[in-house]
């Protein structure tokens, strides 16, 4: 880290050199309204030219208890797929017809992803929803800002910071059910658990805590219609976290964290039969954050090194290990009121191994090794956000992605605005052409069965188009967007009758499109509505598991400042899977039809330190499917207190 971080400062200061020195002190004033992660700039959500979502720590307290999944999965244009079935699927990231491998995860500013993953991608189960402080998302190619992966969305998760006392302490405690639409009874089956110690003692400040979620009710395949339920699939995710940090200066900081995360999740046969089978992931990081704030902007440099072991205990029995570093770090310098710039320069080293028993033998045998798989790349990027006093904003820049086996690759964006006031309204209209791109995951090019040395990266172009109208109390955006995909990388066959596949580039150039619409109106002060609309279209193959429209909607109501109470509700329009009949052993097609859910929750702070919490997911116990013969959750209640000293 310390070699790295000395060779980016001087990258990045010797960059700023170059910079005019006629500049003006960096405003202080935060804005209430303010977005960060379109430009890696905190500013005022009328100059971004994105419609991002910010998930506040209102609405998290509002979902405790739920995973990070079910509650991103309300943000418009997002299906997380598996997000409401046994708490241990996998999950799938569809967004605006792309897969996991196209969303980029960040935590505390910093990409994260499994090297040994198929999709290279980053898993939300292994997140604890009760130490988040917010989430950002955005939509549509961001690689300029946020490198390899980000070609649909990108989902930044910002933790809590510790407390300003000398010592602080805050636990969260749920129990609830864990139950399918068929189930009888309501048991507890169900646990969610958080304890955060943290404080700041003069220039330095700590935080620890410790996250638990266990469900242990719902089977991961649904029985057959008539046939006796199959037996619950545990799941039981663990996370511990320490983070140290000092205050150098009132514009230096510099912290370390040391994290751990466990995650079992039982799951069945693929022949959907029932089977003990479990997954098991354990998960090591370390990383830091140094911070230099300065009259004419900011210095910042994240990093993550994560060590990630899974074992997986099936008939068909194997064993991954990765190992990557991720850093990003860029110097925000201000050319006065009107100029923002930012240089960076990210990274990526990964490697893996895989382990799996040959056919007849008894113990693990080595087919992946790290001294082969494994790359490495530097990114080197500019971006400029210029803000004018007439309502035109601009963002633009660029990206040069330098791969340990692709060579270099240029990505690019131009992200335009302007803004008229009309009456006591703002309307903003906004447009982007950004380009992305995906490196091929390790497992997909030296995977020994399936593995393609030859593959490329994938290359992602996404049009948008749009406007926002506001004011104090209403908002309502709508964006079209194209997006077109080349180099995609597809699993096909080879040889039907060895039933022989590989990982190849296609030759084709595939397309989605879709309008996003989202509606926030504040009707009175203690009322809040919001609801979004969003229509996809992808070409066939990209369509799987998709709904060409879902629709969501919540209304709060805080009658006081104590209580809050809420409904929420979700229409998924029905979408086509495929299934692989072991019958025929070909694959299948079948329809998922709609289906619609409705929530509710309710909290209200009894002492200065003591809150109860209440929540009732899928009121109306409707039985629908999000993977074809998978079980989903039905009617479950979950209660809870959440303490503060």
């Amino acid at each position: 880290m310390r070699t790295i971080l000395f060779f980016s400062m001087s990258f990045l200061l010797g960059t700023s050199f170059l910079f005019s020195q006629q500049t003006t002190v960096l405003d202080s004033v935060q804005k209430l309204d303010s977005v960060y992660i379109d430009t890696k700039v905190s500013i005022d959500r009328k100059q971004s030219g994105k419609t991002v979502t910010v998930i506040s720590q209102e609405i998290l307290q509002q979902n405790a208890g739920k995973s990070v999944a079910q509650v991103i999965n309300e943000v418009a244009g997002f299906e997380i797929n598996g997000s409401n079935s046994n708490n241990g699927q996998n999950l799938g990231y569809f967004v605006r017809g792309g897969r996991n491998r196209q969303v980029l995860i960040l935590v505390d500013g910093v990409p994260l992803n499994d090297a040994s993953q198929i999709s290279n991608d980053f898993d939300l189960r292994l997140v604890s929803l009760a130490n988040i402080e917010k989430i950002e998302v955005m939509k549509g190619a961001s690689s300029v800002l946020y490198g390899s992966g980000a070609a649909t969305a990108v989902i930044s998760i910002t933790t809590k910071n510790p407390s300003k006392k000398p010592f602080a302490v805050s636990t969260t405690s749920m129990f609830g059910t864990d139950r399918s639409a068929e189930d009888d009874g309501y048991p507890v089956e169900s646990i969610t658990n958080n304890a955060v110690i943290s404080g700041s003692v003069g220039k330095f400040f700590y935080q620890a805590e410790a996250n638990h979620r266990y469900s242990n009710g719902l089977s991961a395949i649904a029985a057959p219609e008539g046939e006796d339920a199959f037996e619950a699939d545990l799941f039981n995710n663990f996370n511990a976290k320490v983070n140290l940090g000092v205050n150098i200066t009132k514009d230096i900081t510099i912290s370390q964290f040391v994290a751990f995360d466990k995650l079992t999740s039982g799951f069945d046969d693929f022949s959907y039969t029932d089977a003990d089978y479990t997954n098991e992931t354990k998960q090591f990081r370390t990383g830091g954050h140094f911070e230099w704030k300065f009259s004419k902007g900011v210095y910042v440099f994240n990093d993550n090194y994560s060590v990630v072991e899974r074992e997986i205990t099936s008939s068909f029995p194997a064993q991954y290990d990765s190992k990557v570093y991720n850093f990003d770090n860029y110097l925000q310098y201000n050319f006065g009121k009107q100029f923002k710039a930012i240089v960076g320069l990210g990274g990526n080293l990964s490697k893996m191994n895989s382990f799996t028993i040959p056919f007849g033998d008894m113990q693990f045998a080595q087919d992946v090794d790290e001294d082969t798989a494994q790359f490495n790349f530097f990114d080197p990027y500019v971006n400029v956000l210029y803000t004018s006093a007439f309502g035109l904003n601009v963002s633009t820049g660029a990206r040069m992605n330098i791969h340990s086996l692709y060579g270099n690759h240029l990505v690019y964006q131009v992200n335009p605005s302007y803004n008229v006031d009309v009456s006591t309204f703002n309307l903003k209209f906004l447009g982007s052409y950004s380009t992305a791109y995906i490196t091929p995951s390790l497992f997909q090019i030296y995977d020994p069965i399936y593995g393609n040395e030859a593959l490329q990266p994938e290359e992602n172009t996404t049009l948008e188009g749009g406007f926002e109208v506001s004011n104090k109390r209403f908002r309502v955006s709508a964006v079209y967007f194209q997006r077109e995909e080349e180099n995609f990388v597809d699993f096909v066959v080879v040889d039907p009758d060895l039933f022989a596949y590989q990982y190849q580039n296609t030759a084709e150039t595939f397309k989605a499109i879709g309008v996003e619409v989202e509606v926030l109106y504040t009707p009175i002060a203690q009322v809040t509505l919001t609801a979004n609309y969003t229509n996809t279209q992808a070409d066939e193959r990209f369509a799987l598991r998709i709904p060409e429209h879902k629709v969501n909607a919540s209304v709060q109501y805080a009658p006081t400042t104590k209580t809050n109470v809420g409904l929420s509700f979700m229409n998924v329009s029905d979408r086509d899977d495929t299934f692989f009949n072991p019958d025929t052993f070909e694959s299948e097609t079948a329809l998922l039809e709609s289906y619609s859910l409705l929530n509710f929750n309710a909290s209200h702070q009894l002492t200065k330190n003591l809150k109860l919490m209440l929540g009732v997911d899928n009121i109306l116990n409707t039985d629908f499917e999000e993977l074809y013969r998978y079980q989903t959750k039905g009617r479950n209640v979950r209660l809870g207190f959440g303490l503060r000293f």
